[in-house]
């Protein structure tokens, strides 16, 4: 595969907020570019509450890469499952006086309707959360529990 390039551009806006966008992410048929706004969490110094922060985006990275991952593996292994969803939380502390966010736990959850893929289930579990690229390429320790539910 050749090197692939993503474009984000941040623009401060006031106060310890700005707006997030990619020129590469469009609103719908329009050329409008999807933006997201950005700011301090608020256990810093002037933070905002109930904003998207780098801490969140951060561990959302690494979450959404478990599923986007589980999603391809799973489609080439022809798994049949019911359901993905992933809780995650990104721990942050301070580290030789350095804030670092030192792991992120992952809570992933497939939801399927036979008892015998349940062994398969969890080995492209496993898999996915080895071969997401995000994870490879942070120091951040990843921690993940699966829960595999069986419905009927």
């Amino acid at each position: 595969m050749e090197k692939h390039t993503y474009n984000v551009n941040i623009s401060w806006t006031q106060d310890r907020k700005g707006m997030m966008c990619s020129p590469e992410l469009k609103k719908n048929e329009t050329n409008e570019t999807y933006c997201i706004e950005v700011a301090t969490p608020p256990e810093f110094d002037k933070g905002i509450p109930n904003i998207w922060t780098p801490e969140h985006l951060f561990t959302a990275a690494v979450s959404s890469c478990l599923m986007t991952t589980f999603l391809a593996i799973a489609e080439y292994s022809k798994l049949e499952f019911v359901s993905f969803k992933c809780d995650s939380k990104g721990i942050l502390e301070k580290l030789d006086g350095k804030f670092v966010i030192s792991e992120v736990l992952l809570f992933p959850e497939v939801i399927i309707t036979d008892e015998s893929k349940r062994e398969r289930t969890e080995r492209i579990l496993d898999k996915s959360e080895k071969a997401c690229l995000i994870s490879n390429s942070i120091t951040s320790k990843v921690t993940m529990k699966s829960e595999i539910t069986i419905q009927n």
